[in-house]
């Protein structure tokens, strides 16, 4: 998908959206992150927020189940994440300009080695860069703090200052690491549907101090994304 205008995904009329039953779907971990979007998108019958599950596989199974049976123009992969320290503080907002599974690969005596290395596939999603930028301006015109950069896809949340710095080592300019978007984006990528993922940030990556946590910051952030894509696409 290249070059094509943010409002221009769902261009449809509603009586067009009405008969086509294409929509889009914003897939989330868990109850919390998905109740924050739809306080954001105020009831619009443009979104369909779904759960997601926690993890790669399970967000991938789910999202292609759901794709499988019915119509969307675009799939978003929304939620709270950890914001690597010096990219993305805590309460701002972070758009995926790739979404990278960080840790599908193999240990190696010499380090790390992707999949992609391995020469078994890919661990890394493009997403259209005119899409991300046309949401990233609007976010920064409402005076949101927002950031745009690799959003990193694990199995383990992480929890040291070394596992961090490995992270970011691997893949220059993380931004931040959450634990679905892969998932959900390949999902999208067999369905030939254009991605989004879009994370706010409750804490720092690295050694896990749930008491510099901000949680509340983090959702009331997701629901006020939430509210400027629904300005954005309709």
């Amino acid at each position: 998908m290249n070059n094509v205008e943010l409002s221009e995904v769902c261009s449809l009329s509603n009586e067009n959206q009405k008969l086509s039953k294409k929509r889009i779907l914003v897939m989330t971990a868990v109850s919390a992150e998905r109740d924050a979007v739809i306080r954001g998108i105020r009831g619009s019958n443009l979104f369909d927020v779904r759960l997601a599950g926690v993890g790669s596989p399970a967000a991938a199974a789910n999202t292609a189940t759901i794709l499988s049976s019915e119509d969307y123009c675009l799939v978003i992969s929304a939620g709270i994440g950890g914001g690597f320290i010096g990219q993305a503080e805590l309460g701002s907002i972070v758009i995926a300009n790739e979404i990278i599974a960080a840790d599908l690969g193999a240990e190696t005596a010499e380090g790390f080695c992707s999949v992609d290395e391995l020469g078994f596939g890919s661990s890394r999603v493009q997403v259209d860069s005119t899409l991300v930028t046309q949401l990233e301006e609007a976010l920064h015109h409402t005076g949101l703090s927002v950031h745009t950069g690799p959003v990193l896809t694990v199995s383990t949340v992480t929890g040291t200052s070394e596992s961090a710095m490995e992270l970011q080592k691997r893949v220059p300019g993380a931004t931040a690491e959450a634990m679905e978007g892969y998932g959900v984006a390949i999902a999208a990528q067999i369905h030939n549907i254009p991605i989004l993922e879009v994370r706010t940030i409750s804490n720092a990556v690295g050694p896990r101090d749930r008491a510099a946590w901000k949680m509340k910051e983090a959702f009331e952030a997701l629901e006020a994304a939430s509210s400027i894509l629904l300005e954005v696409l309709t």
